[in-house]
């Protein structure tokens, strides 16, 4: 009798739980593990800054690649990748193109080194920034998003920039969000 009312209470247990899991849409603590937030910043889609501000922020950190603002606009129109993305892994990989390969090279994001460019320093070299710029963005279109699927930071950043390469993957990630919501409020200088 003892071992039928045991049973019983676990059924009862396991009702409840599942009635509770239904009401809560699978959101109840008794059940489920915290969830990551869900990735949600696509580089795919229509610009969300202006080409007079995309030049405004480039002046504002002294970038040599000052007036390329026309370029990266057009081309992320072209490759159908929203500019502020190209605008915030610039920033994050040189400064604009004021610190290490990335100035050198013309670069935008500091793109390894492959099979039928020229390169320096373990990576692409480019004779303008706008040639830069046009490589940048068939990289992301091309590789990650047609051939990777791979359309958020979230999922680029790992395999763009991985910790195998001493990245801090999550940092940049971060890094690249907070510098795309800055500007998408319209505030120049991200804090």
């Amino acid at each position: 009798m003892r071992r039928l009312f045991l049973m019983m209470c676990v059924v009862l247990l396991i009702l409840f739980l599942g009635a509770l899991w239904l009401v809560e849409g699978s959101h109840s603590p008794l059940l489920s593990a915290p969830a990551k937030a869900v990735a949600t910043s696509s580089v795919v889609g229509a610009p969300s800054v202006s080409v007079a501000f995309i030049n405004q922020v480039l002046v504002a950190y002294q970038s040599p690649a000052a007036g390329l603002g026309q370029a990266l606009y057009d081309d992320g129109v072209a490759a159908q990748i929203d500019p502020v993305y190209a605008l915030a892994f610039f920033m994050h990989e040189s400064s604009f193109g004021r610190l290490g390969w990335g100035h050198a090279n013309h670069s935008l994001g500091n793109i390894r080194c492959s099979v039928g460019y020229t390169c320096q320093g373990g990576y692409r070299f480019y004779r303008s920034w706008q040639e830069g710029c046009v490589d940048w963005y068939r990289l992301i279109r091309g590789r990650y998003v047609d051939q990777l699927r791979l359309s958020t930071v979230e999922q680029i950043v790992p395999v763009y920039a991985p910790a195998a390469d001493h990245n801090d993957v999550e940092a940049y990630i971060q890094a690249v969000e907070r510098a795309v919501a800055t500007w998408r409020s319209g505030r120049v200088k991200v804090g």
